[in-house]
C-alpha cells in the first residue's frame, strides 16, 4: 500500500505513512493556520504560466539586444583599427571621421537598447519570481530558508544580493519537485551537503554573476579609455560581457521554462501540502 501522504513509497506506519512522512510528520513544526505562513501572511496559490510567458519573451529581448551590441562593438572595432592604421602625418580625413562618429552613435543605441530591455526584464521577473515563491509555501511550507520578504528585496540588498536570489531559488525548486524528494530536503535542511544538486540553477546563477563583474570591468575601462586602442581593447571586453549576458539568459529561460512546468503539473495533481487554490 503506497504512503497515504505522498503517494508515492510504501506505507510502514499503521497511519499509512512512509518513514519519510512519518520521520518528517514528527520533526517539522505544524503551520498556526493551514495555508497561511507563521506571519499570518496568506500564501494562495496561483498559476505563474502567464508570467512566465512574458518573462521568457522579455528574455529574449534581452538577448536580441546583446546581439545587436556584439554588432554594434564589431563597427566600433574596426573603426578603431582604420584609425590606429591612418597616417599619423596627414590625420584623419572626413570619411573617417563620419565612420567614426556613426560608430559612436550605434554603440550608444544599443545600451540605451539593452539597459531598456534589462529593467523590463527585471520588473517581469521579479513578478514572476515572487509568484513562484509564494506557490513554494503551499507545497512545502517549511522548506525555506529565507521569508518570502527577501524574494524580491534580496536582489537589490548590496553584498547579500551575491546568493539571497539563488537561496531562494533553490528552495522554490525543491519545494515545487516531487513530494517525498521534498519532504527528505526537509528533514536535512539544515546540511547543506544532504541537499540535491541543482546546476541549472547553479549555471544560471554563475553566468549571472559573471556577466555583471566582468560588464562593470568593462565598464569602466570604456569610459576611462581615450586612445583608439584603448577604446578597441575595453570593447572587446564588453562583448566579452555580452557573451556572457546571452548565455545567462538562455539559462534563465531554461529555468523559468522548467520550475514553471514543475509547479503547474504538481498544481493540476493536487499534491499539496496545505493552503488553499486560486485561480
Amino acid at each position: 500500500m503506497l504512503c497515504t501522504e505522498c503517494r508515492f513509497n510504501a506505507a510502514t506506519t499503521p497511519d499509512g505513512l512512509c518513514n519519510i512522512c512519518s520521520t518528517a510528520a514528527a520533526q517539522v513544526l505544524p503551520t498556526p493556520r493551514p495555508g497561511y505562513m507563521s506571519d499570518g501572511r496568506p500564501a494562495y496559490l496561483r498559476s505563474p504560466v502567464g508570467l512566465a510567458r512574458a518573462a521568457i519573451a522579455l528574455l529574449g529581448v534581452v538577448i536580441a539586444a546583446d546581439l545587436y551590441s556584439l554588432w554594434a562593438g564589431t563597427v566600433v572595432q574596426g573603426v578603431m583599427e582604420d584609425l590606429l592604421s591612418a597616417p599619423y602625418m596627414t590625420g584623419y580625413g572626413p570619411d573617417l571621421v563620419r565612420e567614426a562618429e556613426r560608430a559612436d552613435k550605434l554603440y550608444a543605441v544599443s545600451g540605451w537598447l539593452q539597459t531598456a530591455a534589462l529593467v523590463a526584464t527585471c520588473v517581469v521577473f521579479l513578478c514572476w519570481f515572487h509568484r513562484v515563491r509564494v506557490n513554494a509555501e503551499v507545497f512545502e511550507p517549511h522548506i525555506h530558508s529565507k521569508t518570502r520578504g527577501w524574494t524580491v528585496g534580496g536582489w537589490f540588498v548590496p553584498v547579500v544580493n551575491l546568493w539571497f536570489p539563488r537561496r531562494i531559488a533553490l528552495d522554490i525548486w525543491d519545494a515545487s519537485g516531487d513530494r517525498s524528494a521534498a519532504l527528505d530536503r526537509t528533514m536535512t535542511l539544515g546540511d547543506p551537503t544532504t541537499r540535491a544538486t541543482h546546476p541549472l540553477i547553479n549555471g544560471w546563477w554563475t553566468l549571472w554573476l559573471a556577466s555583471l563583474v566582468v560588464g562593470r570591468w568593462a565598464s569602466t575601462a570604456y569610459w576611462g579609455a581615450e586612445e583608439a586602442d584603448e577604446i578597441d581593447a575595453a570593447v572587446s571586453r564588453l562583448m566579452l560581457s555580452d557573451v556572457l549576458d546571452i548565455a545567462a539568459a538562455v539559462m534563465a529561460i531554461l529555468f523559468v521554462r522548467r520550475l514553471t512546468r514543475m509547479q503547474d503539473a504538481k498544481a493540476k495533481a493536487g499534491l499539496l501540502t496545505s493552503g488553499h487554490a486560486s485561480a
